[in-house]
């Protein structure tokens, strides 16, 4: 992925992210986002793909205890099977958190050792942000819950983190265009 695809993606998905906090229409699909199974389906189902595709990318040198990935993918495919049936409260935003996890390592990637280009910043310090809350609601997926409570429990608390949102996303948007 080119540092100019990692910048801008990013940067239009704080923008779109921004644009609905803003414009105050996501505050519905938000609330029912964390326990949806819709979105476990979508988000836990695409990260699990996701991730046993990558595992089938593993080298023989990965590996500890088998020549080919497919004992762990079949194993970890699996237990998304299993979290699917017995754990299907917050999947979702399990999954969101994986897609961030996933997701974070071409975007670094792509900026790897740019020091000539110093606006890089902006994306690697929202990818770094997003990683510290997937790690966070990994852990503690019920958060986001909270968080959609407090967030949306007056008018302006949305418009504000919204507008901050589609600044920061509009600024690393700009950003990607002067590589």
């Amino acid at each position: 992925m080119s540092l100019f695809l990692a910048t801008l993606l990013p940067g239009l998905f704080l923008v779109l992210l921004g644009g609905l906090l803003f414009w105050n229409g996501a505050s519905v699909a938000a609330k029912s986002l964390p326990r949806s199974t819709a979105a476990t389906w979508v988000l836990f189902g695409l990260g699990a793909v996701w991730f046993v595709w990558r595992l089938s990318r593993t080298g023989e040198s990965d590996l500890i205890f088998f020549k080919t990935p497919t004992p762990v993918m079949l194993g970890f495919g699996v237990l998304a099977v299993l979290a699917f049936i017995y754990t299907p409260d917050f999947l979702a935003v399990r999954g969101l958190s994986i897609l961030m996890l996933l997701a974070a390592e071409p975007l670094l990637y792509a900026a790897y050792m740019e020091w000539t280009h110093p606006q890089r910043l902006l994306m690697v310090t929202a990818v770094y942000l997003g990683l510290t809350a997937a790690l966070y609601l990994a852990a503690y997926p019920f958060r986001l819950r909270d968080f959609f409570d407090w967030l949306f429990r007056t008018p302006g608390r949305p418009k504000l983190v919204g507008s901050i949102l589609l600044a920061y996303g509009l600024a690393t948007s700009a950003a990607a265009f002067t590589y």
